[in-house]
């Protein structure tokens, strides 16, 4: 969906990466490391729109359409921009963790820049919490803003249970940006991880309910998406919005799979 690569990366980025090699200067080094980075980040204006801005203008529009402002009896008597929500959240997370982040790794491999990093005391993790921290961030700030922008547009209530809607967030955030390591891991360039990023990225659209709304879902199918972290995100959310604590089923499954692909991730990360 985007273009992530940037060629400022070498300039910005490796200068505050290759401090000298004193154990003292490493937390001043990683502040830098996150300094550039956020500069850079800030600096893709495409980037920022399909985190911040996509998701939102996406429920804006189906909000538009006088069907999803009608009650529907297949959701409960919800409508379906009540419905769709829950999946702008979501997209956003997706989107920053999946789509965003992959290429940016994988560009600063081709370049280099971590095979330098890991001559100085800054780790090249440094560079991936950095991004991960920068994206994951970003996308929260998207989900809240599809939550102020519901409600104040087009009356969808806030959540009843805010603190198993945050949970479920947090815990969703982790689980994406766990996949968007894991694809940065495998892809050979950027290129491919723009690849990876969407085969991932159109499933996961579908997990979520862009096209059929979990609740509506065959029971099946619903099974079937349950056990994605999508699936569990999507089911969870919808439970805490109507004011349930989210079945401990779909948190399990979330935070199962935020663990394992972390490890994943970890394990098959090449800096070189």
């Amino acid at each position: 969906m985007t273009d992530t690569s940037t060629t400022e990366s070498p300039t910005t980025t490796a200068p505050a990466a290759l401090a000298p090699a004193s154990s003292d200067r490493r937390p001043t080094a990683r502040a830098a490391v996150l300094r550039a980075e956020t500069r850079l980040f800030l600096r893709e204006p495409a980037n920022l729109f399909w985190i911040c801005v996509f998701p939102t203008l996406l429920m804006s529009i189906l909000g538009c359409v006088p069907a999803f402002r009608e009650a529907d009896e297949d959701l409960g008597g919800q409508r379906l921009i009540d419905a769709y929500v829950p999946v702008a959240v979501l997209i956003a997370v997706i989107v920053a963790s999946i789509q965003a982040m992959p290429p940016i790794l994988t560009t600063y491999r081709e370049m280099g820049i971590l095979r330098r990093m890991s001559t100085t005391p800054v780790r090249p993790s440094s560079l991936l919490s950095a991004q991960m921290g920068l994206n994951g961030v970003t996308g929260l700030l998207s989900a809240l803003l599809a939550l102020v922008v519901g409600r104040l547009a087009f009356d969808v209530a806030l959540p009843d249970q805010l603190a198993a809607y945050a949970l479920t967030l947090l815990l969703a955030t982790a689980a994406c940006l766990a996949i968007g390591a894991l694809v940065a891991a495998l892809a050979g360039n950027s290129k491919h991880a723009l690849g990876i990023g969407s085969v991932v990225f159109f499933p996961a659209l579908f997990c979520i309910g862009v096209w059929i709304p979990v609740q509506t879902m065959p029971e099946v199918l619903a099974n079937i998406v349950e056990f994605t972290p999508f699936g569990a995100a999507a089911n969870a959310l919808n439970q805490a919005a109507a004011g349930d604590w989210p079945d401990w089923s779909h948190l399990g499954t979330l935070a199962a799979w935020a663990t394992v692909l972390t490890a994943a991730a970890i394990r098959w990360f090449r800096w070189k």
